[in-house]
């Protein structure tokens, strides 16, 4: 498989098209063509701010189509991926009744159900078959909304495209949702060579059955398309022939695939009129916008989505997906773009891209801003403008203009992006947000940025940090301060310093001038690096921040007990995860009280709810060290008198394949790990049906011998 020459960008506008898709649709998903003519009329631009909800929301459209396609990287991005193995990668990132998905109930939401198949123990493809959950549930619209990843990686091969979007789909559908699915992906990925919409159906129809209501119906709808002048027409004959009255169920993938075809085809290939058609005719309106957004983003490039109103400012890039890797939840359309090119060339044989050295910020695309934002408050309102420009960069071919002006002694200007949720994103409707910060006292912040020769030295830069406080208020942290040398660029780099447990919210850079003056300052890059060294437990000061750092696949978890932590954990295992999936080389510890417990200890290398290594006190008067990677290992025992409402400290290191485990400073395993050993990850509290007390959590870096 060769790739396109501009791959990475239609990538990139591929994410955007849908995410401006989802979150344009998404305040009004579920209404009536006819409530929203009469409410909102026809939807032309985002309109949240009439439905007095957020832009940027948690969403399952977006949450499952950059989570799911995890799956291949964790097998070796291997094209023989199973439906099996894409069914454990639910299991791993998914949150019982938290994340990602619809929890509407066994029989009534078809993810839900099909989750609740792969928890006891029925593999994908049975957990979403027909012959096991019964035609309509398994043939709603989730098979659709969550495909376009599939795409994405299959660049030109609409085949390669359909296959993994049946092995993919056949997890939680069947039927015709996987023949919608298909539809979808086969033309999204020669959407990335062919610029004809007709040629991307035909393909795309082709390989689906002849004699499926999916070829059927949109056979139907290009017959329309081509004798009647007006798409509400065309609707009219959607709803009296394929409408939710035919095909039952909460939401059936065929009425809304069939607006899908509606907005691409009437829409003449604008980005703007195909979304206005498809999110205004109604029934699913995120999940439907959000896919003819992806297939014209890639198809038209940001030059399409450019071309109309400014999508795109509002955005800011950013997105948001909880799942149990709570450390990636915080992310940006430009960094899930490389995370899902570099799929793409792994499977073309090619070598990943890291722009900037794999800096975490790099503005390599075009209009990427990647979720800064300029400070809007009283003293910096109007001082700051943010553009993507190309040049001014050491490192790479693009930087982050920011454009002052009339910036004087007694005003600033700032800009700042999210490590952690922020406060505006707290409760977001029907999907929680669970994260991590990304960001971790002890690890070393770099930013490079250069001045333009106009400024004559009076502008100085700062970077600093907010952190969640007492009654989780935002608290300033400050970093080192210079002034910027006209024309050159500088580097700054700051070791973050203890934040006494506080989460880390967000990052910035602060602009001051000795005199009245407009111009540029240019961020080429801004990253971070190394282990956290850090401790976690109840602040002082109050607050709920400091408890939400944790990602939560626990059962039941109150933090208004006495001990920092406690787990109480129904059926099976649960785990309390805090940290991000690059972590390395580190030693976690805590102190455990079992209460009760099948086990309790502590995770380290943690990289979703079934992926890790734990040291655990075991009823059987036992300590033990398992490995969850498809299943649970123990990998080494040890006979320990331990009892139930005893403290205990434990520690587990993980250094490269050596991992070693200590109750009460006594090493009790030394062990090497030679099967595919889980080399990086977040930190976790474990409890196994029953109760245990956790404090003093820290996790430390260790350096490893050469």
């Amino acid at each position: 498989m060769s790739l396109p020459n501009d791959y990475t960008e239609r990538v990139y506008a591929g994410v955007l098209g849908k995410l401006i898709g989802v979150y344009l649709g998404r305040p009004f998903e579920g209404w009536s063509y006819e409530r929203i003519m009469a409410e909102l009329g026809a939807i032309r631009y985002y309109v949240h701010e009439r439905c007095n909800v957020p832009l940027v929301v948690t969403d399952d459209d977006i949450s499952g189509t950059f989570t799911f396609l995890r799956a291949l990287p964790d097998y070796g991005n291997r094209p023989d991926l199973t439906p099996q193995q894409i069914g454990q990668t639910w299991l791993n990132y998914i949150i019982e009744r938290r994340t990602i998905l619809w929890w509407g109930g066994l029989g009534n939401s078809t993810e839900h159900t099909a989750y609740l198949r792969l928890k006891h123990g029925i593999p994908a493809p049975r957990s979403g078959s027909i012959a096991l959950n019964g035609k309509v549930v398994a043939e709603q619209i989730g098979a659709q909304i969550f495909i376009d990843g599939w795409a994405m990686i299959a660049p030109g091969d609409p085949e390669r495209a359909a296959d993994l979007a049946r092995r993919a789909a056949s997890v939680s559908h069947d039927g015709e949702a996987i023949y919608g699915a298909q539809v979808l992906a086969a033309m999204e990925a020669m959407a990335f060579v062919e610029p004809n919409l007709a040629t991307l159906i035909d393909t795309a129809v082709a390989l689906i059955p002849r004699d499926s209501v999916i070829a059927r119906m949109i056979a139907d709808i290009r017959e329309w398309h081509a004798t009647l002048p007006d798409w509400r027409q065309a609707r009219a004959r959607i709803v009296a022939n394929y409408g939710y009255d035919t095909f039952g169920g909460n939401c059936h993938i065929v009425p809304n695939h069939a607006l899908i075809h509606l907005g691409l085809l009437y829409g003449q290939d604008d980005f703007q009129q195909a979304l206005l058609i498809t999110s205004t005719s109604g029934w699913d309106t995120d999940c439907n916008a959000g896919n003819v957004g992806c297939l014209l983003g890639i198809k038209n490039g940001l030059a399409g989505i450019e071309a109309g109103p400014d999508w795109r400012g509002p955005l800011a890039d950013r997105l948001y997906l909880p799942t149990a890797d709570g450390g990636r939840a915080i992310t940006d359309a430009v960094r899930e773009t490389y995370h899902i090119v570099n799929i793409g060339r792994a499977l073309a044989g090619a070598a990943p891209l890291a722009p900037k050295g794999g800096a975490r910020f790099h503005f390599e695309l075009p209009g990427a801003v990647q979720g800064f934002q300029a400070e809007e408050s009283a003293e910096t309102r109007g001082t700051l403008a943010l553009e993507n420009v190309a040049g001014h960069s050491r490192l790479g071919q693009r930087s982050l203009a920011l454009r002052y002006r009339q910036l004087a002694p007694g005003r600033v200007a700032r800009v700042t992006t999210p490590t952690f949720i922020p406060p505006g994103a707290a409760t977001l409707g029907n999907y929680a947000l669970l994260a991590s910060p990304t960001l971790y006292p002890g690890q070393t912040v770099r930013a490079g940025l250069a001045a333009d020769a106009e400024n004559h030295g009076q502008i100085s830069c700062q970077l600093y940090l907010r952190v969640y406080g007492a009654n989780d208020e935002l608290v300033r942290i400050d970093g080192p301060e210079a002034r910027l040398v006209p024309g050159a660029e500088q580097s700054f780099s700051w070791v973050v310093p203890d934040t006494g447990g506080a989460p880390i919210a967000e990052v910035g850079l602060e602009l001051r001038s000795t005199r009245r003056a407009d111009g540029s300052v240019y961020l080429d890059f801004l990253t971070w690096e190394g282990m956290p060294r850090a401790t976690f437990g109840r602040p002082p000061a109050g607050g709920s921040m400091w408890r939400r750092a944790w990602v939560n696949g626990i059962d039941q978890d109150n933090h208004s007990w006495p001990e920092d932590y406690r787990l109480v954990q129904n059926e099976g295992t649960g785990l309390l995860i805090q940290g991000t999936r690059e972590w390395a080389n580190y030693r976690v510890s805590a102190q455990i009280t079992p209460h009760m417990a099948q086990a309790a200890g502590i995770a380290a290398c943690v990289q979703g709810m079934r992926r890790y290594y734990a040291l655990l006190l075991a009823t059987e008067g036992q300590a033990r060290l398992v490995k969850a990677l498809d299943g649970e290992a123990v990998l080494a025992t040890a006979e320990l008198n331990w009892s139930f409402g005893t403290r205990y400290t434990l520690r587990l290191q993980v250094v490269g394949d050596q991992i070693q485990g200590w109750v009460d400073d006594q090493l009790l395993f030394a062990i090497k790990d030679e099967e595919r050993p889980l080399l990086s990850g977040a930190i976790g509290l474990v409890c196994s049906e029953g109760r245990a007390a956790v404090d003093q959590v820290a996790v430390a870096p260790v350096v490893q011998a050469s």
